[in-house]
């Protein structure tokens, strides 16, 4: 019965180890059996949380523009900390997840009166609480929406920087 939890749930997506154990957890299975089996599992390969966390890393940060705390703390959620998560979120560079996140501003963006400083404060405070809560830090947040909106042409923000 546990091997069928599993073998269902890694048909579904890739797991870590902790998801797994909570799984089986909550269907009543023993520990003991939970443990030996999950082991069994990362001996064939078809559990590796290593894999997991760059899978992870790769296609949380491309699909939704997550910067590394916001990764990091999904990551931990998920059983994968210290140096497993580090080792993942070392392959998002800083000019990926910057590109991420221009590319998340430049369709975000809204048409705002741009000789009105207060309206271009309100956009700028926008676009940077929608950073922050992305997990990006202040600073490059604050720094990335400036440049979108001190941009001359909205809809065409990502050729201010060269690929």
């Amino acid at each position: 019965m546990a091997r069928a939890i599993l073998l269902r749930q890694l048909t579904l997506g890739p797991r870590s180890r902790l998801q797994l154990e909570r799984k089986l957890r909550d269907r009543n299975v023993p520990m003991e059996v939970a443990a030996a089996l999950l082991d069994r599992f990362e001996d064939v390969g078809l559990v590796d949380d290593a894999e997991f966390a760059r899978m992870w890393v790769r296609g949380r940060g491309e699909a939704k523009s997550l910067g590394r705390s916001a990764l990091r703390r999904e990551l931990n959620e998920k059983g994968i900390t210290g140096d497993l998560a580090e080792e993942a979120l070392e392959e998002l560079t800083p000019d990926a997840e910057e590109e991420s996140a221009r590319r998340l501003l430049a369709r975000r963006v809204r048409p705002f009166d741009r000789t009105d400083p207060a309206a271009r404060d309100k956009e700028l405070r926008r676009l940077v609480g929608l950073l922050a809560r992305k997990g990006h830090s202040p600073g490059s947040a604050f720094r990335l929406a400036a440049q979108v909106i001190d941009a001359d042409s909205g809809d065409n923000v990502l050729e201010q920087r060269p690929y």
